[in-house]
């Protein structure tokens, strides 16, 4: 099936807004710098800093996908622009950066 979308990515700091038109402005980027086909997910605010991590608290962080036909063409674009597998992010550490409500949301996608 065409444009099934199954890898989540995270945006970190990354800011689109719940605008219709940003995020149809967000797609059309992608569509038209990189030809890939992106569906706009959500944005989540990661938990605030603690004491042994002090640089993340409250970051604003997107969270897309990428249709599967083009993940092997995204793949290394996309480390350029610092945009990680969801999967990648939870295994270094980001567990600890989403609240569970998130975490619980996205399970199934890793």
């Amino acid at each position: 099936m065409k444009n099934q979308f199954n890898q989540l990515c995270v945006w970190p700091g990354t800011v689109v807004g719940d605008s219709k038109k940003t995020q149809e402005d967000f797609v059309k980027f992608f569509k038209d710098e990189l030809g890939v086909t992106v569906k706009y997910e959500t944005e989540v605010k990661t938990l605030p800093d603690t004491p042994e991590c002090t640089e993340t608290g409250g970051r604003n962080d997107l969270f897309f996908y990428i249709a599967d036909d083009d993940i092997m063409k995204f793949a290394i674009p996309r480390l350029n622009m610092g945009i990680r597998w969801y999967e990648d992010v939870l295994s270094n550490g980001g567990g600890e950066l989403y609240p569970t409500e998130v975490l619980e949301k996205y399970e199934k996608t890793w």
